[in-house]
């Protein structure tokens, strides 16, 4: 079997990049290693988290918020056996979505793991150990990554484990330890909150999404502590140890140079992710990877052999499917000739708690680091009388604009539908607006978009007319 381009991995950025190959005329091929298609964030990332998320705020609505809307509810709990099945069924149907974009593209699906022969050969190993080999001009390596640990943990998957086990628990844990701050320590750490789980997030830095704009990690912390969400900031671990039943974890305070000690039914390791390029035959062809597992690419996206390329969570930059997927179009059209582009600085950031945050563009701190001169609008959800009807009061719109030309340089947001609402900031910004250019357009009323004009305004001299 003789192909234009192989891409191995078909997480977003693969079968994104598969599909527009394919529309481009060139013979594709995607190569999998799992029995469904859809990679880490289908099967056990994106997706199936956000199924959880979503389960559990409506449980969570039912017992909080329900009767001041007027609506009496006895005897509510929480069938966690049912929303296991309910996100399982939500992947199932993701992934077939997936494996039909392959067939109505004319794409061939090989199975197994994927391995470099030589830069135009690539070994398959199925499942049952057979092999067989294909051909090809070009390579798109888009293999994702896997959940990081520290050298003195080791995780078990049975008490101490990571966003994947979180997954597809048996039952609801009274107790739970995550170790990290990031987006999916907090993710999973509502979700189980949500639920009834006493869960202490461990975070070194002295934040939580320590990566995001200051602003944000203190209203998510007020936030998630609202739902019993505790937390031990600056704070390093030091041990992890599991028994058949439960799970210690010691931790040093490095500002207050104190030690702790916790206790739960499970520990969840949510320090982040590391690119995975194991076992993939890139020796074989002179390809090499840095410290993180990382394949180093250029402009294109292209390795240090031509021909080659990688894109996603194995070469460097954010760790998101958007990112990918990107990265996977680029790639495509860069192979059949064209000159696409990607805007790293516009690339948005999510976390999918409630309320949402998100941001895109450059932070406050960063901005002030550079020397930057800025001017700030915030305007918070509850002065809003589309937040008031919903009862989602949390949060804030943040919009950061260059002090001299009014430029819209970052924005950052925390609230209801936020996932959704950050969508204007990045057009707003694709296309360089202003903050009085976003402040002079209509935005419907009652609306949550309203905050981000409001905020506008607040940054064009302090013109916000609902605050």
């Amino acid at each position: 079997m003789k192909y234009d381009v192989t891409v191995i991995g078909s997480g977003p950025g693969g079968y994104v990049a598969a599909i527009r190959c394919a529309q481009l005329g060139l013979k594709t091929a995607i190569i999998e290693r799992y029995d469904t298609l859809g990679g880490t964030c289908l099967n056990v990332g994106c997706i199936p988290s956000k199924a959880l998320l979503d389960s559990t705020e409506h449980y969570h609505n039912a017992t909080h918020t329900f009767a001041e809307h007027g609506i009496k509810v006895t005897g509510v709990a929480p069938d966690f056996t049912q929303m296991i099945k309910r996100k399982d069924d939500v992947v199932s149907k993701t992934c077939e979505g997936v494996a039909f974009l392959m067939k109505k593209n004319n794409i061939d699906v090989h199975y197994g793991h994927g391995s470099f022969v030589s830069a135009k050969e690539i070994a398959i190993t199925k499942s049952d150990g057979t092999k067989t080999q294909i051909q090809t001009d070009k390579v798109i390596i888009a293999t994702g990554s896997k959940p990081a640990s520290l050298p003195f943990i080791t995780i078990d998957k049975k008490r101490i484990i990571t966003s994947t086990e979180a997954l597809k628990l048996k039952k609801i844990p009274k107790k739970m330890i995550v170790i990290g701050g990031g987006v999916i320590g907090c993710e999973m750490g509502s979700v189980y909150a949500r639920l009834g789980t006493e869960v202490t997030i461990i975070e070194y830095m002295p934040s939580i999404i320590a990566g995001m704009d200051k602003d944000l990690g203190r209203e998510l912390q007020k936030s998630l502590k609202k739902i019993g969400v505790k937390f031990e900031l600056n704070t390093g671990v030091t041990a992890v140890k599991a028994t058949s039943r439960s799970v210690k974890v010691t931790a040093k305070n490095h500002k207050k140079d104190t030690e702790i000690t916790l206790s739960a039914d499970y520990c969840l390791v949510a320090i982040g992710r590391r690119a995975y390029t194991d076992n993939l035959g890139l020796e074989n062809i002179g390809v090499t990877t840095d410290e993180r597992g990382r394949i180093p690419v250029n402009e294109h996206l292209e390795t240090a052999v031509p021909g080659i390329y990688a894109i996603g969570d194995v070469i460097k930059g954010a760790m998101l499917a958007h990112k990918a997927e990107e990265e996977g179009t680029l790639v495509a059209e860069t192979i059949a000739g064209q000159k696409p582009h990607i805007n790293y600085n516009l690339i948005p950031g999510v976390v999918y708690t409630w309320p949402e945050v998100a941001g895109v563009g450059q932070t406050e701190q960063d901005l002030k680091a550079a020397g930057t001169p800025i001017k700030t609008g915030k305007f918070y959800f509850r002065a809003l009388g589309r937040a008031r009807a919903s009862m989602d009061l949390e949060g804030f719109v943040k919009v950061i604009a260059h002090k001299e030309t009014d430029e819209i340089l970052g924005v950052h947001m925390i609230g209801p539908r936020i996932a959704d609402l950050i969508a204007e900031a990045v057009v707003a910004m694709e296309y360089r607006a202003s903050a009085e250019d976003v402040a002079r357009m209509s935005h419907a009323h009652p609306t949550f978009a309203e905050a981000m004009k409001e905020a506008c305004l607040a940054a064009t001299d302090n013109r916000s007319i609902h605050s």
